[in-house]
């Protein structure tokens, strides 16, 4: 007899035939070229792993799922699945038309029958569905600043799922899985959802997971989309494989989910529940804080340690998965084994190493011991992340015109190749507008423009290992904040504010820029026409009133070395 998880669930795939058909038809159809994680919703909607959704939301739906997370016609559904478009896009698109859904070569994957266009009230989505209007939210950071204004609805017929180079043999479908799981005789499976590289605890947890449950374990580790910051999946992934062995090969196995995460929190460990049950599973774990995305912007957790669990149990049996709740897992020394956190012996000394102060060792070089991680694990992540004073980094000046920033700047790049550790690279204005931005002007876009593509080589600068030095006006702090961001991936970020006032620059006017602004002869002029953002906690800040260019580039390199960036 087949049970209920071994049953295939339906996708929304068409035959062979009708898709080459509709191939042909495509050339005729406004096309959309899908971001990311449009990319990831679509493939878990064709291939059934966000069933019973028939396509993106319909207005109706996506209303009812932001209100009450049901759909339309009842059922369960906490996340709005929506295809976000822009403005000049949906100007061009009426409901009753077919669209093309393309990935970003180009290539079709999938058309929709465009039933519903809508703006939607954004706020609302925030706070019904992340609990909270907070752009400290990854989510509600997407939601406003990345998704289109526009949301289009229909059904979707696939064409073919998008093509992943990576890892193919280690990525299952819902009905790949659940015939593995028909032809293992496996009834009774645990999934165990993840973001994170597997250490000790985790092993520890998903052991007695699946003992508590008497099921086979399914490890579901999220390598689509998860929160900015995250270590990259290629580097989990080959922890996971590293971590595997330790595993009993006839009662484990491993698939990868191509899931973009929102970091939801309690309607994400709901959702998760309903796509781990579409794969097969019966049985999931939620943990303390399950998908929680760290701190709101008064630096308190979005969400309590257990909603999670809470909303997860208040909903199960409609889910139709069984949750094995987990409490923290410890090490305790004398005893030399973890145990959870509520069920530590009296007395007993407990070891814990956070994410955070797992990061400061990493950074620092520092031993990471054997209680806490697998040596193949420690490895990976070594490789990925190297010691601090090995990293790439990019130390970025930002101040006035004539505040002193690209003599400094020359100052310290001449500092660092005597130190000759790593290549040193100075994005000076001349050079980047020569060579990155000619066709530029100085109009605030412009200008706004060329500091992205300053940040941008200084990223790819810091990813290979060298050392960036940039030394624009940068006046405007979302700019910086994005500038920031982008490097962050990669390395540290050092932002150096040249202090120095504008009635010292303008009375030193090295270039007659000053007197041309005051004349009007430049428009836009920053400190003048057009405002300077001072930067509200820099990680330096130097004055060049009064001091030599010797002793402030001697500053940033005491700063560098308490940051550990150099020996």
């Amino acid at each position: 007899m087949t049970h209920s998880n071994h049953a295939p669930v339906p996708e929304l795939y068409v035959s062979s035939e009708s898709a080459a058909k509709l191939k042909r038809e495509a050339g005729d159809m406004p096309s959309w070229d899908l971001t990311p994680r449009q990319i990831c919703d679509l493939e878990l909607l064709m291939n059934g792993g966000f069933n019973p959704l028939k396509g993106f939301l319909t207005e109706a739906d996506y209303d009812s799922v932001v209100e009450n997370m049901r759909l339309a016609d009842g059922s369960l559904w906490p996340m709005p699945i929506t295809l976000d478009v822009s403005e000049e896009f949906a100007e061009r698109i009426e409901p009753g038309q077919d669209i093309a859904l393309r990935d970003q070569e180009g290539v079709i994957l999938a058309i929709l029958s465009v039933t519903d266009k809508w703006r939607p009230n954004k706020k609302r989505e925030a706070e019904k569905v992340f609990g909270a209007d907070d752009l400290a939210h990854p989510a509600v950071n997407y939601l406003h600043n990345v998704a289109g204004p526009v949301y289009l609805g229909g059904p979707v017929l696939g064409i073919q799922p998008p093509v992943h180079y990576d890892f193919r043999a280690r990525r299952d479908t819902p009905n790949e899985l659940r015939a593995l799981f028909r032809k293992l005789g496996w009834r009774r499976v645990v999934a165990f959802q993840t973001r994170n590289p597997l250490h000790r605890a985790h092993q520890e947890l998903t052991f007695r997971a699946a003992r508590e449950a008497q099921a086979n374990l399914l490890i579901h580790p999220v390598v689509g989309m998860t929160k900015p910051g995250d270590v990259d999946h290629f580097t989990r992934v080959r922890c996971y494989e590293a971590v595997l062995d330790k595993y009993p090969a006839a009662t484990t196995t491993m698939s990868l989910l191509n899931l973009a995460m929102r970091m939801a929190g309690p309607r994400e460990a709901v959702w998760h529940g309903l796509i781990r049950k579409n794969h097969g599973c019966t049985h999931f774990i939620v943990g303390r804080d399950h998908a929680g995305p760290g701190k709101n912007s008064k630096g308190e957790d979005f969400y309590g340690p257990y909603d999670a669990q809470e909303l997860f149990a208040a909903h199960a049996e409609e889910i139709g998965i069984e949750m094995v709740p987990f409490k923290h897992m410890v090490y305790v020394q004398e005893k030399a084994q973890y145990f959870p956190a509520d069920e530590v012996p009296e007395g007993a000394t407990v070891l814990n190493i956070s994410g955070t102060e797992l990061r400061r060792r990493l950074r620092e070089g520092l031993e990471i011991p054997e209680w806490f991680s697998f040596p193949e694990v420690v490895a990976e992540l070594r490789r990925r992340f190297p010691p601090r004073n090995k990293q790439g980094f990019t130390v970025f000046f930002t101040g006035l015109s004539g505040s002193g920033k690209s003599t400094i700047a020359n100052a310290l790049m001449i500092k660092l190749m005597e130190m000759g550790d790593r290549p040193v690279t100075l994005l000076d204005g001349d050079v980047v507008r020569k060579h990155l931005s000619s066709e530029l002007g100085f109009s605030k876009e412009h200008r706004d423009i060329n500091i992205r593509r300053i940040g941008y080589v200084a990223s790819e600068i810091t990813k290979n290992g060298g050392i960036a030095i940039c030394a624009p006006i940068a006046p405007y702090a979302a700019t910086r904040r994005a500038v920031r961001e982008m490097i962050e991936q990669y390395g540290a970020f050092v932002e150096v504010h040249v202090a120095t006032s504008l009635e010292e620059c303008e009375r030193r006017d090295r270039k007659g820029l000053y007197r041309l602004a005051r004349e009007g002869k430049i428009k836009e002029f920053t400190g003048i026409s057009d405002p300077y953002e001072a930067p509200e906690n820099p990680e330096l800040r130097v004055d060049t009133e009064g001091q030599d260019v010797d002793n402030c580039a001697h500053q940033v390199i005491l700063k560098l070395e308490s940051m550990g960036l150099i020996g």
